[in-house]
């Protein structure tokens, strides 16, 4: 029974939903920003392609080339200065251990860091998406995601409070009928 009560608490939870509405409605902001950076792209465009046309391939090549010549120099002085002795030398297994056992932990903790991190954005795309799934419907919010969502889970119960108590009449049979579902599955 507890493997098909968390399928269904599972299926119930709409916080995926929401995180999909949330990073469907962030998308959307960003894609509304294209058209201005489209713009700024048209207006530097001359620039930068007359920039090009104006810069001579031979200086550019005699850069990469002097740039190439220098680090070559400055990894050949590296190689002379390492002292071979030092790579004849028994290591030490015990500090070699050590290093690799820290640089272990240092991994999980940035992993851990990483899955925090995830879980963070998770929870701000699902409340964004509350916000952005009540604006959709015409309820309360801006959309945003913003304070706006806690307002909102306030008043989603009351509208569908009264519906579901309409006269203590109404409420006793259906808490009667209830049990008696739950006990059938169980006796078969």
């Amino acid at each position: 029974m507890t493997i098909t009560d968390d399928i269904v608490k599972s299926l119930r939870n709409p916080t995926p939903l929401y995180a999909v509405a949330g990073t469907a409605d962030l998308a959307a902001e960003k894609l509304r920003e294209v058209p201005a950076l489209f713009g700024r792209l048209r207006e530097q465009a001359p620039g930068h392609i007359e920039k090009i046309r104006s810069t001579d391939p031979k200086a550019v090549q005699e850069r990469v080339a002097a740039g190439a010549k220098d680090a070559q120099t400055r990894l050949s002085e590296t190689y002379r200065d390492l002292d071979l002795k030092s790579f004849r030398e028994m290591p030490d297994f015990k500090k070699l251990g050590e290093s690799v056992q820290d640089l272990a932990l240092q991994g999980v903790g940035r992993a851990t860091g990483y899955a925090v991190k995830a879980r963070e954005t998770y929870d701000e795309l699902a409340e964004r998406g509350k916000g952005a799934v009540a604006h959709w419907r015409g309820e309360e919010g801006d959309g945003d995601g913003g304070a706006d969502v806690r307002q909102i889970a306030d008043a989603t119960p009351k509208k569908t409070a009264p519906a579901a108590s309409a006269t203590p009449a109404a409420r006793k049979p259906a808490a009667k009928k209830a049990p008696a579902a739950k006990k059938a599955p169980g006796k078969d």
